[in-house]
């Protein structure tokens, strides 16, 4: 019988973290969201776009019958300031964090919806691996829990996201993350974000798609 541990990362997966990242936000959706995230130079809202837009570019790049397997899906991207995330998706500001969350929770939506369908054997670009739908459901995962991470750290408020999961995405695109150590405090390590003992937080990191 396959262990459900070690399987990829599931479309129920990321609709639950992306409900479960919605509800936390709201729950701050009264304080200020223009200053930084955590260590980023991103602000806060635009933490959250570039989460929705990586949803969202994610759903893109396993979406055609046909993907790429060596290019991104041309879509058009800008920023709206030199030190902001270069993005497609860009929400109206004048909808507020609802109107944001809206946008992350539809994106979440899009990226699951893709790899619930998407057959076996589809795959599609990143610059990490040409990767298979659950490879994509694991890279969305790891956006949304480590950027509201970022994000809990400047906001306030409580993130601890399901160790099932977290275990999940490490077998997934972290398979040499170092093993003994519960999964959260291990995935935030193999995104460069907290240290281990006996492992010092690391200046650059990358995911195998």
């Amino acid at each position: 019988m396959t262990d459900s541990l070690t399987v990829a990362p599931t479309a129920e997966d990321v609709r639950a973290v992306v409900a479960r990242a919605a509800e936390a936000l709201r729950s701050v959706a009264d304080q200020d969201w223009q200053v930084p995230a955590g260590d980023l130079t991103w602000s806060c809202w635009e933490t959250v776009e570039h989460v929705a837009d990586d949803l969202f570019a994610y759903a893109g790049q396993l979406a055609a019958d046909r993907p790429p397997t060596d290019r991104y899906v041309p879509f058009g991207y800008r920023r709206s300031r030199p030190d902001a995330p270069a993005l497609t998706v860009h929400v109206d500001r004048s909808e507020g964090p609802a109107g944001l969350l809206q946008v992350l929770e539809s994106s979440g939506g899009l990226l699951a919806a893709v790899v619930q369908l998407s057959p076996a054997q589809r795959r599609g670009f990143h610059p990490f691996g040409v990767a298979d739908a659950g490879g994509f459901a694991a890279m969305g995962i790891v956006e949304v829990l480590v950027h509201l991470h970022d994000l809990a750290g400047t906001l306030r408020f409580p993130w601890s996201p399901d160790p099932d999961v977290c275990r999940r995405v490490l077998h997934r695109i972290f398979p040499d993350a170092p093993a003994g150590h519960e999964p959260w405090p291990t995935l935030l390590w193999a995104t460069g974000r907290a240290a281990l003992p006996d492992h010092p937080r690391q200046s650059e990191w990358r995911w195998q798609a």
